[in-house]
């Protein structure tokens, strides 16, 4: 595939260049107007700062939350324009829609250097649309906007949606450098990791991870499962878990990995169980053996954090995907935290595959220089790894008709 710098090289002074980003971002639960996290913003800085200063008309593109395919203002990319010309310096132009009569007078009347973010991609039926033909004429719309496509969302390349695989299609196309860079960390976790490699999964569902797993397996030297996707683990080897969260139905499947396996999956051996899901709950730390029927378990405990530690300290290569326990809540995020410290310890080479993970960083305020990469999309990231084909890279690697 065809990379930025292959376009700047052409010149794009005066010329209109849509990028699509991922600018995905969360907001304050107290205030909806107010970004808890502008990492993924941050991401896309170095590529939009040196369109921007090659003189391009940059168009920027973006979806945010789930959206129904219509507008819906809790889901306006507004804030994040203006948090977007702050990281710039440059105030950001601003479409109230997306192919509409705002964004076509703002793309007309754009001027070299200047950005613009169109509004949310998803507030348009025919982004996600699985009928080609709406897609498609969706993509027409955002296509003649723009001269020349930039891709620099790696975590919407998973999907098929009209901004990542059709636009492309439509115009001479270029990967940005935070997609080439995944694809680079990508190929290195998954081709060529450095032993002893190990992997540190959790979140909340085995069934989420299930791909993943079979895909790592072979590869790895130790697969640790925390977060609430352990307890089907501990139930399949026979422990009870109490009111803790359990897929009854993959316990036959985690019996048959946990054989594969040959001891190389490693489980919690302690937890924190509380009385309920609140951060006032009553909790104590219990042996896996030991949880009461009335309780569940939110968080690894201290012996399996330093169980985790131990195993990780020894990696040359951590991939690391999903939290340890409800990290949100200050009582149980002591998991989380602890395997993330000890992944920064390492001598050799970490990835934070995004999601939870990346927000649990910079949530808990662990410094990010401590890892080799953090990556801004999960469940794209989790795909790859799965040896899935990416509709978005796929659509980078084509030669436009």
């Amino acid at each position: 595939m065809k990379a930025l710098d292959d376009l700047l090289g052409e010149g794009v002074s005066g010329r209109r260049v849509l990028v699509r980003a991922d600018l995905n971002v969360p907001f304050d639960k107290s205030d909806p107007t107010v970004i808890s996290d502008d990492g993924r913003i941050r991401a896309v800085l170095p590529t939009l700062v040196a369109l921007r200063d090659a003189g391009a008309r940059v168009i920027v593109c973006s979806h945010l939350g789930r959206p129904k395919g219509a507008p819906d203002p809790r889901f306006t990319l507004a804030p994040v324009a203006q948090r977007l010309g702050e990281l710039l310096g440059n105030p950001v132009i601003f479409a109230s829609d997306t192919i509409g009569e705002s964004a076509s007078a703002s793309v007309d009347a754009l001027q070299d250097g200047q950005v613009l973010l169109l509004e949310n991609l998803r507030f348009n039926e025919g982004e996600t649309s699985k009928d080609d033909a709406v897609r498609g004429g969706f993509a027409d719309k955002l296509a003649a906007f723009a001269e020349y496509y930039v891709d620099d969302a790696f975590g919407a390349v998973h999907r098929k949606h009209a901004s990542v695989y059709d636009v492309p299609a439509r115009l001479p196309h270029y990967a940005g450098g935070l997609v080439l860079r995944e694809v680079d960390v990508l190929k290195r976790v998954t081709e060529s990791p450095e032993q002893p490699y190990v992997v540190v999964l959790g979140g909340s569902k085995v069934s989420d991870k299930l791909a993943v797993i079979q895909a790592l397996l072979p590869k790895v030297d130790k697969l640790l499962v925390g977060g609430g996707m352990c307890f089907t683990f501990l139930k399949a080897q026979g422990h009870e878990v109490g009111k803790s969260l359990l897929e009854a139905e993959m316990i036959a499947t985690c019996a048959s990995l946990l054989e594969q396996a040959q001891g190389r999956i490693v489980l919690p051996v302690d937890v924190v169980a509380a009385s309920e899901f609140a951060a006032d709950a009553a909790h104590d730390v219990v042996d896996v053996s030991d949880i009461p029927a009335d309780r569940l378990g939110l968080d690894i405990g201290p012996a399996s954090v330093a169980l985790f530690a131990e195993a990780i300290g020894s990696a040359k290569t951590v991939f690391w995907n999903g939290p340890m326990g409800v990290f949100e809540l200050a009582p149980f995020a002591a998991g989380t935290r602890g395997v993330a410290e000890a992944i920064t310890k390492i001598d050799g080479f970490s990835v934070v595959g995004g999601g939870d993970s990346a927000a649990a960083v910079r949530t808990l305020g662990i410094d990010e220089s401590g890892f080799g990469h953090i990556s801004t999309g999960g469940g794209a990231s989790l795909e790859y790894l799965e040896g899935k084909t990416l509709p978005g890279l796929s659509a980078l690697s084509a030669s436009e008709s």
